[in-house]
Formats: structure tokens, sequence, C-alpha cells
């Protein structure tokens, strides 16, 4: 499947072709320095007082507006849950009434870090600080927090402006120290609001966990009072050893310390979302030492399966965007390189089981001297790769190759470390392979197929410069048919699939491999060269039915609708979105999810939910 292609319409039309600025999305070396354009930082500014608040020439004896005193069965209802009275009246002078399941997470709050010190000890610039319990895992009272004010100074003028900048600063260091521990930025920056810029970190841990135990009851509008105790009463009950535990466990989930190496799925850090390492995936073929269980949000279970796919180092919170927009599923990030012999960090997000999946055989070679063994006879001893890097949409240029052979030439054997260095660094970048002495080279096509798991040939017949864009922009076949292998025993009698930004057909190659038959593929793809690749290999290896649509934008909800009573249904919607806004190497145009080509993710996932719908109304 295409991940870095833009889409128009067919169907029976004429083709709009519009030319296409095509960028590599060469994410191969850990080193890279990859780029977050135009981010905007975490919101820092702190909550501003109500100047139309009443006066105290307007409030009663017990402190209230006259029109603000809250109903007395209010109070009465969550004081039957099992909150003082005191502690309730304090909830409602601080955050008001109006919003039940706010009220509640303080409440909650209050409860977890003591009765007393909610009722007495808790002023409004933040909550009484509590002891600290012993930590093996994180010293919090020696977390290192940024005291970087982000450059603002001060103004000489106004202490105003002073205390003001000042208050930012902290909340902003505070909420930066948060996430670090694996937080999602808007749980920490509600905690902030609950219990004021000057509480304890530790303070502000714990409220964030009484505000998740809050939300794990799904209790739903409490003004109806019709809620039992229980639930109300466990959490009530709480201890701060059970919250501080959960602490612990969350901060090893995503590291272990203070500035682990996994931080929160919100993407909210400066920093790509972290991947891990190694990026194995769920599971890998033949891997029996793992064992890895997951359960998707209900809404995320079919029909119809879907699977989506795209650069895994993509800028700070487009993964947690595109998890959140599809079922909040977790991904599941696999660098090709564990399946054969180039690498290909990619991100998948999919509703398909993950036991009992089984790869392609004969397995692919995993080394470049696997797949090639006529290289290994000029391949110099100062050359390390064993494997290649991503496989790019364009190749080296003649010129870049006589300049590295003429600087061979000229050295010694072995040539001195900066030239072996700047020979690496340009062999790495192009995946340049020795074919003669001081001669390196490019891949050719037919052998970028064979890497990616395409058959020989599929790309034949088009330009060199097009077969690889559109070889660049593909599935690792290998990679994605080990996800579909779980589909074979499940349709026997095949399947149907709506094929969104199909490319070169990737997907449809990987489901003919696994001898899973196809009866009918919807197939939207805007380029009319990887349109007539696909068609070309459809024609001599399937029976099914092939439609072909060019645009994406054209696929409404109508027509799917036409499209699933027609069919009975999809069993798979599959798809990478355009990557030319996610890769690393487009600095230019690096503009996230909200860039042109890379924006029509948001169609993958409105056909998904369109699909879903009409099945679920067959």
């Amino acid at each position: 499947m295409s991940c870095c292609d833009r889409r128009t319409e067919v169907e029976g039309g004429v083709f709009n072709n519009k030319q296409m600025d095509w960028t590599s999305d060469n994410d191969d070396s850990d080193k890279f320095e990859w780029e977050s354009d135009g981010e905007a930082e975490p919101s820092s500014a702190p909550a501003f007082r109500n100047l139309d608040a009443a006066g105290p020439s307007t409030l009663d004896s017990n402190g209230w507006a006259n029109e603000e005193a809250p109903p007395t069965s209010l109070v009465e209802g969550y004081v039957l849950m099992g909150f003082p009275k005191e502690m309730v009246l304090k909830g409602i002078k601080e955050i008001g009434h109006s919003d039940a399941n706010a009220l509640l997470e303080l409440l909650l709050t209050y409860k977890t870090l003591g009765d007393d010190a909610a009722a007495g000890n808790c002023s409004t610039s933040g909550c009484f600080p509590q002891s600290v319990e012993d930590d093996d895992d994180f010293d919090f009272e020696n977390w290192d927090g940024d005291d970087d004010a982000d450059g603002r100074e001060p103004n000489p003028d106004s202490s105003g402006d002073e205390d003001f900048l000042r208050e930012m600063s902290e909340k902003d260091n505070k909420i930066k120290s948060l996430v670090d521990m694996g937080f999602p930025e808007d749980e920490a920056n509600m905690a902030i609001t609950r219990c004021g810029v000057d509480a304890a970190l530790t303070v502000l841990v714990d409220s964030v966990y009484a505000s998740q135990a809050a939300g794990d009851c799904h209790y739903g509008n409490l003004s109806d009072y019709e809620v039992t105790g229980s639930c109300f009463d466990s959490l009530g009950g709480r201890k701060r050893a059970r919250l501080m535990e959960g602490s612990k466990k969350r901060r090893k989930r995503y590291g272990g310390a203070a500035q682990g190496n996994r931080r929160p799925l919100d993407g909210s850090h400066e920093e790509p979302m972290p991947l891990p390492n190694p990026m194995i995936g769920f599971n890998l073929p033949n891997d029996r030492l793992r064992s890895v269980t997951r359960r998707l949000p209900q809404q995320a279970i079919g029909p119809p399966f879907f699977y989506y796919e795209n650069v895994a180092l993509a800028p700070k919170g487009v993964w947690a965007t595109i998890s959140r927009f599809l079922y909040d599923i977790e991904p599941e990030f696999v660098d090709s390189k564990h399946l054969c012999a180039a690498a290909r960090k990619r991100g998948y997000i999919h509703n398909l089981p993950i036991e009992n999946r089984f790869p392609l055989l004969p397995l692919p070679p995993k080394t470049i001297f696997e797949a090639f063994p006529h290289y290994k006879k000029w391949w110099p001893s100062w050359d390390p790769r064993r494997q290649l890097n991503c496989l790019q949409t364009s190749m080296s240029s003649a010129k870049l190759t006589e300049r590295i052979q003429c600087a061979l030439a000229s050295s010694g054997n072995p040539p001195p470390k900066s030239v072996q260095k700047y020979v690496m660094d340009e062999c790495r970048k192009w995946n340049l392979v020795w074919v003669g002495k001081n001669k390196v080279a490019h891949l050719e096509p037919d052998e970028v197929e064979y890497l990616l798991g395409f058959p020989r040939d599929h790309t034949r017949g088009v330009g060199k410069t097009e077969r690889f864009k559109s070889l660049g922009n593909s599935f690792q076949v290998d990679t994605v048919a080990y996800h579909l292998s779980v589909l074979k025993d499940m349709y026997p009698n095949g399947v149907n699939v709506l094929s969104l930004f199909t490319g070169i057909g990737g997907g449809e190659v990987a489901l003919h491999r696994l001898g899973i038959h196809m009866k009918t593929v919807v197939s939207v793809e805007i380029g009319e060269v990887n349109r007539r690749i696909l068609r070309g290999w459809w024609d001599q290896t399937q029976t099914g039915t092939l439609i072909e649509i060019a645009d994406v934008k054209s696929l409404t909800d109508d027509r799917i609708a036409t499209f699933v009573r027609r069919f009975g249904g999809f069993d798979l919607v599959i798809g990478g979105s355009p990557c030319n806004n996610l890769a690393g190497s487009n600095r230019h145009h690096r503009d996230g999810l909200e860039g042109e080509q890379s924006a029509l993710f948001y169609h993958y996932f409105r056909i998904v939910d369109a699909v879903k719908s009409a099945m679920g109304r067959m």
C-alpha cells in the first residue's frame, strides 16, 4: 500500500492527474535529527480570577453570593455519597457546581489527600503537601524540573507582571515534570488547576490518580442521585500507598525513572512519540519468549477489520491523534529489519487479532549477503553494514558514485578514517552497494521489489524514476502479511476489501501471497502509474472484481453504503494515508496531520466509520 501519495478520482471517469512533490521518508538512522516545526508548546497561562465575582456586600453569612448558593439537595446528595459537608461546600466554592464530573474529581482528590487537609489545610494557593513514601524508582523531592522559562523576561517596571510570569514559569515546569513522568498533559494541567501552582509535585501526582479513579466509574449525571455508594466508598477509602504503588507501576511502564525511555501516548512532549526499542510490534514470527495480549476498546471491535499504516517517526502528537481517531487503539510499531534485509520503521493501528499469526514462506533473507550474495566479493572490511536502511523514493546520482570512487582511488587501503566516514555516510543514506573495486552503485528496481516482498517485475513497464517512487511509498509485504495472516482461517471463502491509498497494491499482494482469495477489491488510488501497476498485476493473478476510484473525497457516505449493500459489507479496510508532511526528510512542509497531503488521514477515519455505520444497519 502507498503511504506517501495524494489521490483524485477514477471509476469510469477522466483521471485528474496532479503533479506531486515526492519526498523521501528516510527514517533509517536513529541519529537523524528529527524536527517538529511549528509545534505549539504546552499552554502555560494560569487561570485568571473572575473580576465579576460578588463583593463582600453581596455575600450571605456562609460566604455565598445570594444568587450562587448551592441547592441544599445538591450538598446533601454528595454527603450521602460519603463526603463531609465541609468538604462539599469547599469544593463548590472553589469550582462551582455546574460541572458534576469536575466537582466529583475534586472531592475524590480531597478524600485521597485526607479529610483534614481538604477541609482545613488546603488553601487557595495549593493543597497541603503530604509526606512522600519511600520510592526506589523516583525521587520526587529531588525532581529536576525545567528551569527554562522559555526565554521570558519579567518586566522590571511591574511587580504584577513579574508575579504573573513567575507563576506561568512554575506551571510550565510542573506540567513538563508530570508529562515526563508519563501523565497526559491535560490531566497534569487539570491537577494544577485543582491544587494550585504552588502544590508539591507529589500532591499533583496523587491528584491525577484520584481524577483517573473518578473517571473509571463512568457515573454520568450525578445530579440525579441514583448512584449506589459502593464505588464511592471504595474510591474514597483508597490509601496513599495504593496510589503511590500505581504511580510506581506507571513510571516503570514509561522507563522506570524520571527521564525514562517511554513517554505518554498523548504526544505532548516536544520530541516525536517515543518508540519501543527494539521496534518489534506485539510479536514476531517464531517469537516464543514473549506473550503479548491486548484488549481493544469496545467501539473498535469490528466489523469490519481495519488496518492503517504510516511512518513511525512522525512529528509530535501525530500518532496520538491517529490513535484517538481510530478508537484509541494502541499503535503497533515495527521495523521491518526484523523480518527482512531492509529497515522500514512503521506504525500500524488495527483491530485484527494478534494471536495465531504466521509468516510468509519462504522466509525472506535477513541480511544483505543472504539477499544478494554476489556483492560480498567486493564488500570492504571497513563497511560494517549487514542490513540496508529504509528504501527511499529516489536514487543516488551518478556524480555521487563517481566522487566516492575517486576518493577511494586516491586513498590507501584501507582508506583514512575521514574518507571511510564520508563514504559510509553516503552509503547508508542512499543504500549503496559494492559492485566492484572502490565502486558503489544504487540498488536496481527489481532488487527493491525483492526486498519489499513484491514479485519480480511487479513495477516493470514504467520509468525507472517512477518505479523508485512507487516502491519507496509502498508497504513491506512480509510485515503486512504477517499481521494479516490471521484472516486466512477466518475467511476460507475469500474477502471483500476496501483498499484506501492503494499505491501499487502492497496489501493485495500480501493477501494473495497468504492464499486469501479477494472476491472484491474497491481500490482508491490517485496515482495513474500506481493504478496501472496494480491493474496489470491483478489481471495476471486474480479472478475477483477490481473497482478503481481515484479520490477518497469522492467516496461519500452514500456511496459507501451502496457498496456495503452490494457486497454485503467489507471484511477489511486497509490503507496508509500520505506521509508527505510526516516524514523526517520533508523539512519544508513537515506540518503533521495539518499538512495538505497528510490531512487525508481524516478521510481514512471517516470512511472506516462510515463502513462501520453502514454495516451496523444491515
